[in-house]
């Protein structure tokens, strides 16, 4: 069986999440914090052998005062992220156990994560090496200039969103953070496709959402409610058997 690490970084600054007593990774979700979600979801699965969540420099104090109980119970290592997101993984690429094979990074703050989407995007990255889970893009694209008017309108065949869980062979992402140079990048799909190689997509899911702003928190509390539960005698939720899940 090959041996996962996840990488989940939660050291941005959260500019569109209009909080005063929370970032966006830290805020309560039905109970439990945003970023709690999926790092148990991630953690149940036994492939995964370390979990390591990078946190800003100056949450240090208080993330430990909060979370400290279950950092100790979930075996989580925390790591001191950078300034981007793309310093925040190289910093925790670094803390990775060297048994592991494949590395996930996940956003900390896409709480809603069904199991059948890890163990898919899981296998296809055993498979191509690469794999990251994205939808198709299904709305109308519009190129909008700075005196927002529209320039053109953008064909959407073929194109599609990237999500994450982004999963990857260890050496392949250590060569693409390595060979960066200064140019940023948006997620780390990106910087593998940089330096020549495929990365295949396994179709996610609407309910996949990153949250960035507040009226995201609600969209994803209701996300949560149809999430699927372990197995009963009956249906578990309205949407029990639907193919959103499959």
């Amino acid at each position: 069986m090959s041996k996962f690490a996840v990488i989940m970084p939660a050291a941005g600054r959260s500019s569109r999440f209009h909080d005063q007593n929370y970032k966006k990774p830290f805020a309560p979700l039905a109970n439990k914090a945003v970023w709690l979600h999926a790092a148990e979801k991630l953690l149940n699965h036994n492939d995964v052998k370390q979990f390591l969540l990078v946190i800003a420099a100056e949450d240090h104090e208080e993330f430990h005062r909060r979370f400290g109980a279950n950092i100790a119970i979930l075996g989580i290592d925390v790591v001191e992220g950078g300034a981007e997101r793309h310093d925040s993984v190289a910093k925790a690429l670094c803390r990775v156990k060297p048994d592991i094979d494949f590395i996930c990074v996940h956003d900390a703050a896409r709480p809603c994560l069904a199991d059948v989407w890890i163990t898919r995007v899981f296998e296809a990255a055993e498979k191509h090496d690469a794999a990251i889970l994205a939808i198709p893009v299904a709305g109308t694209l519009k190129r909008v200039g700075k005196d927002s008017m529209i320039q053109e309108t953008v064909p959407r065949t073929g194109l599609w969103e990237a999500q994450t869980p982004q999963v990857f062979r260890r050496q392949l992402l250590l060569d693409a953070h390595a060979k960066r140079g200064g140019y940023p990048a948006t997620d780390d799909a990106e910087l593998v496709e940089r330096i020549g190689h495929a990365v295949a997509i396994v179709q996610g899911s609407p309910v996949n959402l990153k949250i960035a702003t507040n009226e995201d928190m609600r969209l994803a509390e209701q996300a949560l409610k149809v999430m699927p539960k372990p197995k009963l005698l009956g249906p578990t939720h309205p949407f029990a058997g639907d193919d959103m899940w499959r």
